[in-house]
C-alpha cells in the first residue's frame, strides 16, 4: 500500500479487511489482516471482529474460536460482537444448539451483557435444534432483562414453534408482537401460513394470505409454495389447481418446486393423468428443478413404479422418461426449498488463514 502512497495504518486496513469481507473475499480479507501484522501494525478489536463476522457468515466457529483466544493473547478485550458471531455459528447449524447456548454462557461468565441481537442468535439457534421450550424461556429472560426484542427475534421465535408444529403458542407469539408494536413482515406472515397449514388448518392458513394485502405485501411464490406443500402432504390435491389459478391472478409464476410438489402429489394417489399434464407444463415453462433435485424426484417415482401394479408401473415410468433423463444441469440452479438436499460445506481454517498471532 506505501507504494500507492497509502498510509499504513489501522483504520485502513480495517476499511479494506471490511470491504473484502461483505464482498465474501473472506480469503482476501485474511491476506490482509496477515501484511498488517508483518508490517508491524498491531491490530484492533474491529479487526478481529470483522473477521469473526465473515466466518460467522460461513459457520465455522472453530475458526472464530482461534481468533478469540489469539485476540485476548495480544491484550485486547473482546465485546459482545465477538461472541455473537460465535453463537451465530454455532446456532445455524442443526446439531450445534447446545454449543450455541455454550456460547452465551460463557459470555455471560465474563460479565458482557447480551444485546437483541445476541439473544435472537440464541433463539434461532434453539429453532433449528429442535429446542422451541427453552427458545420460549429465553425470549421471557429477554424481556425480564429489558432488553427489546426486534422484528428479528420475533421470527426466529415464532419460526421454532412453526416447527415444533404448536399453533397456539405461534399465535400468542404474534399477538405478543404486534402489541409490542413490531409490523410484521414476508417471512413473518410466511412462518405463521406454513405453521397453520402443516397442521391442516387450512382455514386459518388462508387467513393469513388476506392478511397480506391489508398491510400492502403481495404473497410470494414461496408462500404459494409452503400451501401447496402442505395440501399435498394433508391429502388435499384436489385444491392445488385452484392455488395455481390463484398464483396466475397475482401474476405470480410457478417455478420448480410449484411443480414438483403438484407432480409427487398426483402420483401419490395415483392420477397419473395429471401427473402427466403438471410434467409437461414444468418442462414447456422452462421451470425445471436442479439436477440433485430431479434425481430426487425421479428415485421416489422409481420406488413408487416398483410397488405399483402393471398397468400403474408403466404409466409411472412414462414420466421417468426421456425428458427427465437428458435434464441439462443449469451452471447456477437456485435453491430448491421444497426438496431441500443442499449441503453446505464448511471450509477448514488452516487452509484459509494467512500468518499467525
Amino acid at each position: 500500500m506505501e507504494k500507492k502512497g497509502i498510509a499504513s495504518n489501522a483504520v485502513v486496513y480495517n476499511t479494506l479487511m471490511d470491504a473484502y469481507s461483505k464482498s465474501n473475499q473472506v480469503e482476501e480479507a485474511e491476506g490482509v489482516f496477515a501484511e498488517m501484522k508483518a508490517k508491524g501494525v498491531a491490530p484492533t478489536s474491529a479487526s478481529y471482529n470483522i473477521l469473526m463476522d465473515a466466518y460467522s457468515r460461513r459457520m465455522q466457529p472453530d475458526i472464530i474460536e482461534q481468533l478469540l483466544v489469539e485476540m485476548e493473547s495480544t491484550g485486547l478485550e473482546p465485546n459482545v460482537k465477538p461472541y455473537t458471531c460465535l453463537i451465530c455459528a454455532y446456532g445455524r447449524q442443526k446439531n450445534m444448539s447446545d454449543m450455541a447456548a455454550n456460547a452465551f454462557l460463557r459470555m455471560k461468565r465474563v460479565g458482557i451483557n447480551p444485546t437483541s441481537h445476541s439473544y435472537t442468535a440464541l433463539l434461532h439457534a434453539y429453532s433449528i435444534g429442535g429446542w422451541h421450550e427453552k427458545a420460549y424461556i429465553t425470549f421471557e429472560n429477554m424481556l425480564r432483562k429489558g432488553v427489546r426484542p426486534s422484528v428479528e427475534t420475533y421470527t426466529a421465535l415464532l419460526d421454532a414453534f412453526r416447527r415444533a408444529g404448536d399453533t397456539q403458542t405461534l399465535m400468542k407469539i404474534w399477538k405478543i408482537m404486534i402489541y409490542d408494536k413490531v409490523e410484521d413482515t414476508r417471512v413473518t406472515f410466511n412462518i405463521r401460513l406454513d405453521g397453520f397449514a402443516k397442521q391442516g388448518n387450512y382455514t386459518e392458513a388462508r387467513d393469513v394470505i388476506s392478511e397480506f394485502g391489508k398491510i400492502g405485501l403481495q404473497p410470494t411464490v414461496l408462500t404459494y409454495n409452503m400451501l401447496m406443500n402442505a395440501y399435498a402432504r394433508g391429502g388435499q390435491e384436489s385444491k392445488l389447481p385452484q392455488l395455481l389459478k390463484e398464483m396466475a391472478t397475482l401474476n405470480l409464476k410457478p417455478d420448480s418446486v410449484t411443480y414438483a410438489t403438484m407432480i409427487y402429489s398426483y402420483v401419490r394417489v395415483r392420477d397419473f393423468k395429471r401427473a402427466f399434464f403438471y410434467h409437461k407444463q414444468m418442462v414447456k415453462s422452462g421451470q425445471v428443478p436442479d439436477a440433485k433435485s430431479y434425481e430426487k424426484l425421479r428415485a421416489i417415482l422409481d420406488v413408487k413404479a416398483a410397488m405399483k401394479n402393471r398397468k400403474d408401473k408403466s404409466a409411472i415410468l412414462g414420466i421417468i422418461s426421456s425428458k427427465m433423463g437428458s435434464l441439462k444441469q443449469k451452471r447456477k440452479g437456485k435453491k430448491d426449498e421444497f426438496w431441500k438436499n443442499k449441503k453446505k460445506h464448511a471450509r477448514t481454517y488452516g487452509s484459509n488463514r494467512v500468518g499467525g498471532g
